[in-house]
């Protein structure tokens, strides 16, 4: 699969999906915010399912 996620867009998701987790372990929120795993992992791959199905690409055009 070929990256559709700009630099942006994985650094926002690495975020959420840190803070989520952050929060479920001191225990802020309940156990539902260990789904900050999913938006940690699909920015620290670069590639998010949905993306790819909707045919929605966040990065940048490539330079020639």
């Amino acid at each position: 699969m070929k990256v559709n996620e700009g630099v942006l867009d994985r650094s926002l998701r690495v975020i959420a999906g840190l803070v989520l987790i952050g929060l479920a372990v001191t225990g802020t929120v309940g156990v539902w915010a260990y789904i900050g795993i999913v938006p940690l992992l699909t920015g620290a791959v670069g590639i998010c399912p949905i993306y790819s199905l909707l045919g929605i690409n966040s990065c940048p055009a490539p330079r020639r």
